[in-house]
């Protein structure tokens, strides 16, 4: 959630901020008015208060000096009944901020490019030069049909569109890649942890997944209880409602989860084939630090995800999303896109974001600093998410005959 004392302070530069990302004019109006009634509301029950312990000191005047104060306990009693009223007023109009700030993304970067959509994203780097096929490349439908790697149809069978099976070699890859992601993380220092797979109401409201993108996630009937649609929701509110010592900052996660999302992108995008499914595999990095250490962390975190797809020989780009393109919770995101010859374009496979304090201030995440309790920052990425990994080794090595080679660096997780 966005800071509502920085709001109050400064509201001309935070709601310009929200408009890069794409706020609409009426929203910002809303937030607002709303920011105005609450102040409104705290000057009156400030005043009021004041009058009060003003008619106090008066009172006690009144009684040493022996003076009749039966007019004066009138005025002192009907102020106590304003006052409640007051608070009343003052609590409600705080609610009714604090809930529509749950519906306000996260303040960008000032770094962060201006830009609509994601044709405003800017390049970083590119790593490793995608192979020259002397033939022409398949896509990875293709490929999976004729190696038996990957059932469309029985998906469909087994539950409904965007849902696959994968046979033989395919699911083996699968789970070796699964191994070798964690291994490879926690060499770079990311504990690995287990967590469920279904989460209650405020670990969603936490991250930001709620209340905003509910109608994009499964929930269970009569419970209010989802699957997850990213392990960055169990692990972050590992800590939630917490307030953890300094020493254990930072704190660096790795989880595999299977991930789960009614709303697979686009409608009529990526209908065909693993890019975008209900339910796909995803080994997720997750990091809480002191303010001052995420920047570092954060691009620690891009490294990882980078050194993982050049490990596996797999061509990739690094991009920075612009304000238009950034997530609802984050404040800056680096994009890491692989390489797909078949489709013969760059495709996201990763996506690291910094969220601040946006996600600790609505997960109450904080850390002793001093004699103070000091939001902690969150950040968390993709690394990687299994499917588009597969999708990517079967398109850039695969053979004129259409058998694909395996990368050498997994194949002690095939025997």
């Amino acid at each position: 959630m966005i800071d509502l004392k920085l709001l109050q302070k400064d509201f001309q530069s935070v709601s310009a901020k929200l408009i890069r990302k794409g706020v609409s004019a009426e929203l910002i109006e809303e937030l607002k008015r709303k920011n105005e009634e609450l102040k409104i509301a705290k000057v009156e029950f400030e005043t009021l208060q004041a009058d009060q312990n003003s008619m106090s000191k008066e009172f006690g005047i009144y009684k040493r000096d022996g003076k009749d104060v039966s007019e004066l306990k009138e005025k002192v009693d009907a102020n106590k009944i304003k006052i409640t009223d007051a608070l009343e007023v003052l609590r409600t109009k705080q609610e009714d901020l604090e809930a529509l700030a749950m519906s306000i993304p996260n303040i960008p970067d000032n770094d962060v490019p201006d830009g609509a959509d994601e044709n405003d994203n800017v390049e970083i780097k590119r790593v490793l030069s995608p192979k020259e096929f002397t033939f022409t490349p398949k896509e990875h439908w293709e490929l999976a049909e004729q190696n038996g790697w990957i059932d469309f149809e029985r998906g469909v069978k087994l539950a409904t569109s965007r849902f696959s099976v994968s046979f033989g070699m395919g699911a083996k890859l699968e789970r070796a890649l699964i191994n070798f992601m964690l291994n490879f993380n926690s060499k770079r220092g990311f504990q690995e942890v287990s967590v469920p797979s279904i989460v209650n109401r405020a670990a969603l409201e936490g991250t930001g997944q709620l209340p905003k993108f509910e109608d994009d996630l499964y929930k269970l009937q009569d419970q209010e209880l989802f699957l997850i649609p990213t392990a960055e929701v169990p692990v972050t509110n590992l800590y939630q409602d917490e307030i953890l010592s300094p020493d254990m900052l930072p704190i660096k996660m790795t989880a595999y989860t299977s991930c789960f999302r009614k709303e697979a992108g686009a409608a009529g995008r990526d209908t065909r084939g693993m890019i975008r499914q209900h339910q796909f595999h995803k080994v997720e990095l997750v990091a809480i630090s002191k303010p001052d250490e995420s920047d570092i962390i954060f691009n620690e975190m891009v490294g990882t995800a980078s050194d993982l797809l050049s490990a596996l020989e797999l061509p990739h780009r690094l991009v920075t999303l612009c304000c238009g393109d950034l997530g609802f919770g984050a404040a800056k995101t680096v994009d890491l896109e692989v390489w797909l010859p078949g489709q013969n374009r760059y495709r996201e496979i990763s996506s690291v974001s910094n969220t601040r304090d946006f996600q600790a201030r609505r997960a109450k995440i904080r850390y002793k600093d001093g004699k103070n309790n000091t939001l902690v920052h969150t950040l968390n990425g993709s690394s990687l998410a299994v499917g588009r990994t597969l999708v990517a080794i079967m398109e850039n090595f695969q053979n004129e005959d259409g058998s694909i080679t395996i990368p050498k660096i997994l194949e002690p997780y095939i025997n």
